[in-house]
């Protein structure tokens, strides 16, 4: 009987020692979301086409453009350019998946050229595709870094 009863008692000290692995194992992503970011950030310059000039020869910035991040269509986020031409867009990593925002979505600038420069169009916008350049520890936080791929010019 004393035999019986010290396995069960080693059995349920075992069950009782998994109780948290599994707990952890499912609520793992949850946790894990809830110290993350996804970050889209980028610089948008006056240009036809909104890049940096060849060589990274001297060339303006867009500053005050509308950059909207764009899924299936639909805007899901925006920014306006700082005087510098940067915009920075911030993310729920449990809200989007950075496999979809890199396969299904794109930034477009709204504003048109004509407002940083008169010579450039005042129909049509920029758009880029996105890539992740990685990922940024600060803290507990985990922020996963994308960038457009390179702004091209539009027409509307």
């Amino acid at each position: 009987m004393a035999l019986k009863t010290l396995m069960l008692v080693c059995l349920l000290l075992a069950a009782m020692a998994l109780i948290p692995l599994i707990a952890e194992a499912q609520l793992g992503g949850l946790i894990s979301g809830l110290l993350a970011l996804i970050r889209i950030q980028g610089t948008v310059f006056c240009t036809v086409d909104g890049n940096m000039g060849v060589n990274g020869t001297a060339t303006p910035a867009f500053p005050n453009a509308l950059v909207q991040l764009q899924c299936g269509g639909n805007v899901v986020s925006s920014s306006t350019t700082n005087g510098s031409g940067m915009f920075s867009i911030l993310l729920d990593p449990l809200q989007f998946l950075v496999p979809s925002l890199i396969n299904n979505c794109n930034l477009a600038v709204k504003t048109p050229l004509s407002n940083c420069n008169t010579s450039l169009a005042s129909i049509g916008g920029l758009s880029s595709t996105l890539q992740v350049i990685g990922s940024t520890v600060a803290g507990l936080l985990n922020i996963t870094n994308i960038i457009p791929t390179g702004f091209g010019f539009l027409r509307a």
